[in-house]
């Protein structure tokens, strides 16, 4: 499936018009990375589908039609720009926790364990009952059956999931649920006039953005969002790993609230007062749970846009189930798939982490599809996506039955790369991929360390 077809049925899945690939111009070849799915397909739809809705909402507000530019080396980098970041000249080492990763088990099978996050690799020690390093996980695990052990773990609080096929992972009722949910769910969940927003230099700009997401997908979503001109207030919990904020913090401001605390709460209630769009990507019923529900964003503020990321979806067994990419890769098949297409029998990853960056630009060209809505009909709107539907949606555009390309190395995309000073130091980091004429994309603020911000809009 061609790429502008592809992106055809994004658009026409929140009812956009076809009419609208007119304005889209994509450069260079679809095989760059090293993989049997169609991942840079993916890329390119996904950042083309926000950069076509950023375009749209400019439009919608007065500014001229302008033409969307997607290279597909530079859509392939941006699904890797954690790992292409440069500071003060030295490229950064990847993150990765102590444990994490895959481990064999009894019988053969294999689990993913994710130990990014402290909690989750001392709760993993925890259960194990072992010493805090790889080869005692390895030996403990090793005892153990692979769906015996993703059950206690997920029991426990822990993020791990054992490794399936896609047969296998087609069989289960959670992968059954996630083809009836849509790629990108658009509701109306409140009346609000259409608004009225006034005509601005780029696509968001006066727009405030309440940014409650971190890792991957949440925050490239909001740094796309910041990119086209929004005010984006990041806030996250006190003692949060702050997982790449270095490259995904770039255009945010950064706040901590404590949001077990009334104080916590009560300062939030009065941000998200002031909001535009209200973002959260924690696991499903966690930010409802302590009074934040979409449905409560609109009651306070009519004309909101509100967005939820989930791992799995929301519906189906394992709707309310933590998760991260490379838990779902591993989960949903996707692993067992590109080791059977490599000719390896350890289980092999995508080249990068397409699901969380693709998801993460469906959030954004959901939201500014929203707002588009917003502008031209009014109401209150939610918008929800998935890692585990995003992966659903990446099979769907099939696989290569040759493996030609090589990848991408950090000396290959120097070229996209932009410098900027930042809280870290002096960066280099990839640009924003999708190229608008009129408005270019540009992270104005510097990242910055996590709580460097009060909590409150500018």
């Amino acid at each position: 499936m061609r790429t502008e077809a592809v992106l055809a049925d994004v658009l026409s899945g929140v009812g956009l018009p076809a009419a609208l690939l007119g304005h889209l111009r994509l450069l260079g070849s679809d095989v760059v990375l090293p993989s049997s799915f169609q991942v840079e397909r993916a890329a390119a739809a996904s950042i083309a589908a926000s950069g076509l809705a950023a375009a749209l909402v400019h439009t919608a507000r007065g500014g001229a039609a302008q033409e969307v530019c997607v290279d597909y080396r530079h859509a392939a980098a941006a699904f890797h720009s954690e790992h292409f970041l440069k500071l003060d000249g030295v490229w950064m080492p990847r993150e990765a926790g102590d444990i994490g990763g895959l481990y064999q088990m009894q019988g053969g099978g294999w689990v993913r364990v994710h130990a990014n996050f402290p909690h989750h690799r001392d709760g993993v020690i925890r259960l194990l009952g072992c010493a805090p390093h790889k080869a005692a996980v390895a030996e403990a695990l090793s005892h153990w059956q692979a769906l015996d052990f993703e059950d206690a773990a997920v029991a426990a609080g822990l993020v791990v999931t054992a490794y399936r096929s896609f047969a296998e992972w087609d069989a289960h009722p959670q992968a059954q649920a996630i083809p009836t949910l849509p790629l990108v769910r658009i509701e109306r969940i409140g009346d609000a006039p259409p608004a009225d927003w006034g005509a601005s230099e780029t696509p968001l700009g006066g727009l405030r953005v309440l940014d409650l997401t971190r890792v991957i997908a949440g925050p490239v979503g909001t740094r796309t969002l910041a990119a086209h001109g929004a005010e984006v207030l990041t806030i996250t919990g006190p003692g949060l790993a702050s997982y790449g904020i270095e490259d995904l913090g770039r255009g945010k401001r950064q706040a901590q609230l404590d949001l077990t605390s009334a104080d916590g709460r009560a300062r939030l209630t009065e941000l998200l007062a002031g909001a535009d769009v209200f973002v959260q990507g924690y696991r499903p019923g966690t930010i409802a749970g302590r009074g934040f529900s979409p449905e409560f964003a609109a009651a306070m503020r009519p004309g909101i846009v509100t967005a939820s990321l989930s791992a799995y979806g929301a519906a189906g067994p394992w709707a309310g189930r933590r998760g991260f990419d490379s838990l779902v890769q591993t989960a949903t098949g996707f692993n067992h798939a590109e080791a059977e297409a490599f000719g390896q029998s350890s289980p092999r990853a995508l080249p990068v982490q397409a699901l969380d960056h693709a998801t993460g630009y469906l959030l954004a060209f959901g939201i500014l599809t929203a707002l588009h809505r917003r502008l031209t009909e009014g109401g209150s709107w939610h918008v929800s996506v998935s890692l585990a539907r995003t992966g659903h949606w990446l099979r769907s555009l099939g696989r290569r039955r040759t493996i030609e390309a090589v990848g991408q190395s950090q000396a290959s995309v120097v070229d996209l790369l932009q410098a900027s000073d930042s809280g870290f130091g002096r960066m280099e980091a990839v640009a924003h991929p999708a190229i608008l004429s009129a408005t270019p994309a540009r992270l104005v603020l510097p990242s910055v360390k996590l709580g460097t911000h009060p909590a409150a809009w500018q």
